[in-house]
C-alpha cells in the first residue's frame, strides 16, 4: 500500500490547522474567533480555507446545525512525519547521494548528537529488515 504524500501548508493553512489540532472538533466561526493579531482573517476566508483543507484530506467534517464541525484527519505529529517522509523521499530521489551527504552535514551542524541518533535509527531499520 502506497503512503499518502502531503504538500507543505501555506501560512494561513498552518495557522488554521494549529487551532484545529488544539481545539477539535471546531466550527469555522470558532477557529476565526481564536485567530488574533497577524493571524486574524475574515470569517469567509477561514471558512474557505477549512473547506480547502477538507478537500485536501486534512480535515474531516460533519454537519452541526447550519455549520460544519471539523476535526483533523490525522494528528499533528502524524502529519509532520508524513510531510517529512515525502519531502525527504523527493529530495533523495532527485539528488541521491549528494542529498544524503548534505543531510548528514546539516545534521552534524545542527547538533552532533543527531549523528548518533541517525546511526541508531539506521541500525534499528536494518535490524527490522533482517
Amino acid at each position: 500500500m502506497k503512503k499518502r504524500t502531503w504538500e507543505p501548508l501555506g501560512h494561513l493553512e498552518t495557522a488554521v490547522m494549529e487551532v484545529v489540532w488544539a481545539r477539535a472538533p471546531v466550527t469555522a466561526r470558532e477557529v476565526c474567533d481564536r485567530m488574533t493579531g497577524a493571524e486574524e482573517r475574515a470569517y469567509t476566508t477561514i471558512m474557505t480555507t477549512m473547506d480547502r483543507l477538507h478537500r485536501k484530506g486534512l480535515l474531516v467534517r460533519e454537519k452541526d446545525g447550519q455549520a460544519w464541525r471539523y476535526a483533523p484527519a490525522l494528528g499533528k505529529s502524524e502529519f509532520e512525519k508524513a510531510l517529512a517522509d515525502g519531502l525527504a523521499a523527493g529530495i533523495l530521489q532527485a539528488h541521491g547521494e549528494v542529498a544524503l551527504s548534505a543531510f548528514v552535514d546539516a545534521a552534524a551542524e545542527a547538533d552532533e548528537g543527531l549523528l548518533d541518533q541517525l546511526a541508531r535509527l539506521i541500525a534499528q531499520r536494518r535490524k527490522g529488515r533482517g
